[in-house]
């Protein structure tokens, strides 16, 4: 198979609406592909590359972007693979460089619109309307195989590109392979987003509420003395998190699959950020020294697997019971002291009166969190965020931040300037200071608005994207701040999202740099980096 079948058919999915009318292109697309075309090409088409990271950066790709595109479409699938393989298997004296030639040789095979897939798909950007639940959908389709057995599968492996090889060649029996198996990461159940608490309440009737914590992710495999720890991602991150590994061998259980969150906190209990706590990930060095430094405290929330019995199609009341028979309640005080030995319960509260979450929600906004999980008591645990079985509360801080540039949209918005680029005043040095992109929030109507007026303003441009005179101020709001070595000034928004453009507000009027440090410093407790 061409990649420019894939290419044409992401951007035919991004086009139509109809949920029917997208499974079925990319129905049609995997029953056109070989078995093992098929498996890659559901990976691309969920966002995401088999090889996973492949030691390419933003600037590397930037650099890259430059070759002159190919005239007419040759490249196959295999081709693309094979070389991201290579790329990621680069390594030793000289291996930057190395990537560079090979990903260079990559994009120069490619057409123009290839290129801009496979530049998206690299930076973890592509945005298609073919999220992984449309393509298990097609996957199902294409087989000829129930949906919901696709998902579970699916769930089950942690793994769909391998479910999508299994379904499209064995059938049914392919799909039986797949069960809930120790030391086998499964997909994590995620949560959508509500309003608030009342809003939570309302949609749920009787909900249960747990802190939300802004740590690390993590589903803990347990059978006898064996510990191993899988990160959000499905990646194994074992020798990274000790506290962990020793946390789950104190509870009193032959086997375990628990879902919990790590973080590091302060002496009191407050937590660190989010980027804090991330210093503790991917480090296969120096962990002891870490771990003395930062230390990790962990709490569960949900219980999958206990002594050979599977509960994930248990409700959440009687997998959350049985946790708490099993860890118990542990205070933020006790964990960061070191005392939880076994890990503990997040704190919990089930009700259905919006006056006592509300006041549960300020706890823990007051004790440093980033908000609650409401959680229905009746349902089962399944992967992916299909439905309000789990919703998020978090709230959220704006600013009114100046447009710099946006890049050219692609799929339902070629032709449109979509991605944001995102600037505070610096009221020291002059100028703005670029604090990240976003595409969310943006209707159509929006997309035209502000295609024109960003190009009424323009003062540059390369194949990707449209710089304009510093005149457009838009409200973003952002969940929070983190600290970014990618980005001049040392921070980045977190999940940010257009709320309106602020047409009675001149640039002048914009927040400022200081004004994002100060947020920086009274959210986090921390001092902001320096600016390069």
């Amino acid at each position: 198979m061409r990649l420019s079948e894939l290419v044409g058919t992401s951007a035919r999915v991004a086009e139509v609406r109809g949920k029917k009318a997208k499974v079925g292109l990319l129905a049609d697309l995997l029953r056109s592909a070989s078995t093992a075309e098929a498996a890659t090409a559901v990976s691309y088409l969920s966002g995401q590359l088999p090889q996973g990271r492949i030691g390419i950066g933003p600037a590397a790709l930037r650099a890259a972007m430059e070759v002159e595109p190919a005239g007419e479409p040759a490249l196959t699938l295999g081709e693309v693979d094979a070389a991201c393989s290579a790329i990621a298997a680069s390594s030793g004296p000289g291996s930057q460089r190395e990537r560079a030639e090979r990903l260079g040789a990559l994009l120069g095979r490619a057409t123009v619109e290839e290129q801009r897939f496979l530049v998206r798909l690299m930076l973890g950007e592509l945005r298609q309307g073919a999220l992984e639940g449309l393509v298990a959908e097609a996957v199902a389709a294409a087989a000829g195989l129930s949906a919901e057995r696709v998902r579970r599968a699916a769930m089950l492996a942690g793994d769909l590109p391998a479910v999508a090889r299994a379904a499209l060649a064995e059938g049914e029996a392919g799909l039986g392979r797949f069960a809930l198996e120790l030391f086998r990461p499964l997909s994590p159940m995620l949560a959508q987003p509500a309003e608030g608490v009342a809003d939570a309440l309302a949609r749920l009737g009787e909900g249960a509420l747990e802190h939300k914590l802004d740590g690390a992710r993590v589903q803990v495999h347990k059978g006898d003395d064996e510990v191993r720890v899988f990160s959000r991602s499905l990646h194994e991150v074992t020798a990274a998190v000790p506290e962990v590994v020793e946390a789950a061998r104190a509870l009193p259980a032959r086997s375990a699959i628990l879902d919990g969150e790590t973080i590091a906190l302060r002496p009191g209990g407050a937590p660190h950020p989010f980027q804090v706590t991330m210093r503790r990930f991917g480090r296969r060095l120096d962990v002891d020294r870490m771990r003395a430094e930062l230390p990790l405290a962990t709490f569960w929330f949900d219980l999958l697997h206990l002594d050979g019995a599977d509960l994930i199609d248990e409700p959440q009341r009687r997998r959350f019971g049985a946790l708490g028979e099993l860890a118990g309640p542990a205070s933020y005080e006790e964990a960061a002291g070191g005392t939880a030995t076994g890990g503990g319960l997040v704190p919990s509260l089930v009700t259905a009166d919006p006056a006592a979450a509300e006041a549960f929600l300020r706890t823990a906004i007051d004790r440093g969190h980033e908000g609650v999980m409401a959680k229905d008591p009746a349902a089962a645990y399944a992967a992916g965020s299909r439905g309000s079985a789990w919703l998020k509360v978090k709230p959220a801080h704006t600013l009114d931040l100046v447009v710099l540039a946006a890049e050219w949209g692609h799929g339902r918005r070629q032709g449109r300037l979509s991605n944001l680029h995102l600037g505070a005043r610096d009221t020291e040095r002059g100028g703005y200071v670029m604090l990240g992109k976003t595409f969310k929030g943006l209707t159509d109507r929006t997309l035209e608005w502000q295609t024109r007026e960003i190009l009424a303003r323009e003062i540059g441009r390369d194949r990707w994207t449209v710089h304009a005179r510093p005149e457009l101020v838009v409200e973003i709001a952002f969940n929070d701040l983190q600290e970014s070595p990618r980005y001049p000034g040392g921070l980045a928004l977190r999940f940010a999202r257009v709320v309106r453009y602020r047409g009675d507000k001149t640039a002048a009027e914009a927040d400022t740099f200081a004004t994002v440090r100060d947020l920086y410093r009274k959210t986090t407790g921390r001092e902001p980096p320096e600016p390069r």
